[in-house]
């Protein structure tokens, strides 16, 4: 049984810094792209920043140059590094991950977490 779950979210400053984790778990043949989404009140669920399992980046245009995505392949984790932040990035951010479970050899399914708040006011 796979499961994926994000933490680090919190109350922060405009400006400030927070850094998120996602850990996939459970029966895990392997994990192609894993990325970081955000939903805020009233708003579509919007592409943050995505990696792919040799490290390919992509971000959205609003938060390039502020904030860095990174994986550790042998923990199974993807870490969404936010600088700089603006009230505006305040929602709910979700991971994302590609997975192939165990028992199959090429077909992937997409998991997503529970959502994590981030909430940036001063």
């Amino acid at each position: 049984q796979v499961q994926v779950v994000e933490s680090g979210g919190g109350l922060v400053q405009p400006g400030g810094s927070l850094r998120l984790s996602c850990a996939a778990s459970g029966s895990i043949n392997s994990i192609y792209t894993m990325g970081w989404y955000r939903q805020a009140p009233g708003n579509q669920r919007e592409l943050v920043a995505i990696i792919t399992s040799d490290g390919a980046t992509s971000y959205a245009n609003s938060v390039k140059a502020r904030f860095t995505i990174s994986r550790d392949n042998a923990r199974n984790t993807v870490y969404l590094r936010m600088n700089s932040l603006k009230p505006e990035d305040t929602a709910v951010y979700y991971c994302y991950a590609r997975i192939v479970a165990s028992g199959r050899s090429s077909y992937a399914n997409d998991y997503w977490g529970q959502g994590t708040q981030v909430t940036v006011a001063s």
